[in-house]
């Protein structure tokens, strides 16, 4: 029997929340969400900034067992308990386990790296972590560098992947090869949650698109997002758009 792998689906016990005004339940992911289900291929989250999705996003690592600043399920440091209690109200239902797995927060991204050479300097450690990521100390590369060796030497397949606005360190053009990235862990057997706001990012084609508004939470088609409708309108009429945006017309 073909069992499914990764996670399945996520249930939120709204009935256990101590305060529906308070951060991060006030958040409008939440106001009416219940439950969704994850696409076992690519699972995205998109909608403007302060709708709570990176705080789901996080909140669904933290309840799968992954460090809060990010990391592999190895990373146990702490630097700034800054994640929500929102992980506690979550229940997620959960296939055979992948064999590898990794949370990116990009915001802690720097104390993940610092983490790796502080952990590489240890004694007694016959292999180097940083080894995992291409041998290049992440400090020494740019942010887009460091990311681009977790994706390409990092993620090895077979694993869950949960990316939080992954294109914050990447150009269009790196947007685009990561898609071809995704798609050939994919193909080895991966699964991608992902908050974004890229266009670029969120056009693979197999896969669950969830929009966040004032409204809530709900399913949508990728041409239907708010981020693709606005991008699409400003490249279609760029002279334009710049022109009210400037005050020339």
């Amino acid at each position: 029997m073909n069992l499914k792998k990764g996670l399945i689906d996520l249930t939120y016990r709204r009935d256990k929340v101590p305060a529906t005004n308070q951060y991060p339940f006030n958040l409008p992911a939440l106001k009416t969400l219940t439950s969704l289900s994850f696409h076992p291929k690519v699972t995205y989250f998109s909608g403007e900034n302060g709708m709570g999705k990176s705080t789901l996003v996080e909140a669904i690592a933290v309840a799968y067992g992954f460090n809060p600043e990010g990391g592999s399920k190895n990373f146990n440091f702490t630097t700034h308990a800054s994640h929500s209690a929102l992980h506690q109200f979550i229940t997620l239902a959960k296939g055979q386990k992948h064999r590898d797995g990794f949370f990116l927060r990009g915001e802690s991204f720097f104390n993940v790296a610092t983490n790796i050479d502080q952990l590489d300097k240890e004694p007694g450690n016959s292999r180097k972590i940083i080894d995992s990521f291409g041998g290049v100390p992440l400090h020494e590369q740019s942010h887009g560098e460091s990311f681009w060796a977790l994706l390409m030497n990092r993620f090895q397949g077979n694993g869950l992947y949960i990316l939080d606005e992954p294109e914050a360190a990447l150009s269009p053009n790196r947007q685009m090869a990561m898609l071809s990235r995704m798609h050939q862990l994919i193909q080895q057997d991966s699964q991608f949650i992902i908050a974004t706001h890229s266009p670029i990012v969120m056009a693979y084609p197999e896969s669950d698109i969830y929009e966040i508004t004032e409204a809530g939470i709900k399913p949508v088609s990728y041409t239907q997002t708010e981020n693709y409708r606005t991008s699409l309108h400003f490249m279609n009429n760029y002279q334009k758009m710049v022109n009210i945006l400037l005050g020339n017309e």
